[in-house]
């Protein structure tokens, strides 16, 4: 398998002509990297070639690397029916750096694309239609970066008053946290349930 799977990764990068940066394979999966100026040649090639027919986009996702200078992965999974494979395309680019949209190539790829701009800032050159998919209007930030707080910047509630939904910024008031690192097995001021038969049992022996 991994064999066959190597082969078909060397016929893909001598095929495109510079497109394919890397070729893995791992887990059983074929792996290539390559540019945002080449990911849409190259989806494009893994589609209509015959020995590829990677015919189904099944997801795009978003990884987050904050430490890196170019922070964010972008990751094409792929699948043949034909051929019965699947390959795995990553990109990397920063927050500035847009990606050429997959749109026109494979249409599910225009709500994969809001999904990762909405969730983690990544912007799609090209998109038909680049808004968010899953946060509310007016959210801020993007919550699946790795520096978004894990309280968000606003809160959520009902105003009776108002009778509408209100947004108002996240308050943490400090007295009424309290940090209790005990496990609730060890070292409990109280009899647990059924403790008391323990102490009988060590009495009577």
């Amino acid at each position: 398998m991994a064999e066959s799977l190597q082969e078909l990764g060397e016929h893909i990068a001598a095929a495109t002509a510079g497109a394919v940066g890397a070729v893995q394979v791992r887990l059983d999966e074929l792996m290539l990297e390559t540019t945002p100026e080449k990911v849409v040649d190259l989806l494009t090639f893994l589609r209509d070639d015959e020995r590829c027919l990677f015919k189904q986009l099944v997801d795009v996702c978003g990884v987050d690397w904050p430490d890196r200078e170019k922070r964010f992965d972008v990751v094409y999974n792929l699948l043949s029916l034909k051929h019965n494979r699947r390959i795995r395309v990553k990109v990397a680019t920063d927050e500035a750096t847009p990606v050429p949209s997959a749109a026109a190539v494979f249409s599910s790829a225009g709500w994969f694309e809001r999904e990762a701009y909405d969730l983690y800032g990544i912007w799609f050159a090209g998109h038909p239609d680049l808004r968010r998919i899953l946060t509310d209007y007016g959210f801020e930030g993007h919550p699946l970066r790795k520096d978004f707080p894990l309280t968000g910047f606003v809160e959520v509630r009902w105003d009776d008053v108002q009778r509408r939904v209100v947004y108002e910024p996240v308050k943490l008031t400090q007295e009424f946290r309290k940090f209790d690192f005990l496990s609730p097995w060890e070292g409990a001021p109280r009899i647990l349930p059924g403790d008391e038969k323990a102490e009988q049992k060590d009495k009577a022996s």
